[in-house]
């Protein structure tokens, strides 16, 4: 076992492209981590996710280490490989279940998403086994209309074994979509993500169209 997983009971994993990561989502992370009592929060930027396989997606490397860069300040934030180095597809429940060998036994696992995926929920692969094996937290846009995910949330919990718990976070009106237009629109990017990360997209030019 890998001393940074020794004494976790609770982990927060934030699975997304990155692309790039920026401040919504090191906002919403801190939110969950002091919200839930986290020991860790771990970032594990995709590898080639089935429900994306028609947008083209930066390198999987520099997506790792902008990642890196973002979350190095942070103490209880790490971010893992475990989706980019596997071959193939990646799919949540192989990387939930990886996870579940890699820490302890009665380590808990809480699975961060945002709203609208969380409500696709059921489109993921073995969703029911997933419902069952770990926590979910849904981060809310600010203008996302709450009540429907409330609603949502009751239904899956009355029908499965399942936890789920939703936050409402104001900077996930930040999105990768649009710092990636700025770019190349050669709009200011500044504030909106980590500074070292806005260096990185500069030196290896991302972005640009």
């Amino acid at each position: 076992m890998d001393v940074h997983h020794r004494n976790v009971k609770k982990i927060a994993v934030m699975g997304g492209t990155f692309d790039p990561i920026h401040y919504g989502h090191l906002v919403t992370a801190e939110a969950v981590r002091h919200q839930y009592n986290i020991d860790q929060v771990l970032f594990v930027p995709t590898g080639h996710p089935p429900h994306k396989r028609n947008r083209a997606i930066t390198d999987a490397q520099h997506r790792y280490l902008m990642s890196i860069l973002a979350t190095e300040t942070n103490p209880h934030f790490f971010v893992s490989r475990i989706e980019i180095d596997r071959q193939g597809l990646t799919y949540t429940i192989d990387t939930i279940k990886e996870l579940k060998e890699q820490y302890r036994q009665d380590t808990e696992i809480y699975f961060i998403t945002g709203a609208d995926a969380f409500l696709e929920i059921f489109t993921w692969k073995q969703a029911e086994e997933l419902l069952e094996i770990c926590n979910f937290i849904a981060a809310t846009r600010p203008e996302y209309p709450k009540e429907d995910l409330v609603a949502s949330i009751a239904q899956i919990e009355k029908n499965y074994r399942a936890k789920f718990n939703f936050i409402e976070v104001p900077a996930l009106a930040i999105s990768s979509s649009e710092i990636r237009n700025r770019v190349s629109s050669g709009e200011p990017i500044k504030y909106l993500l980590p500074e070292a990360v806005e260096n990185y997209i500069e030196k290896y030019q991302l972005y640009k169209g």
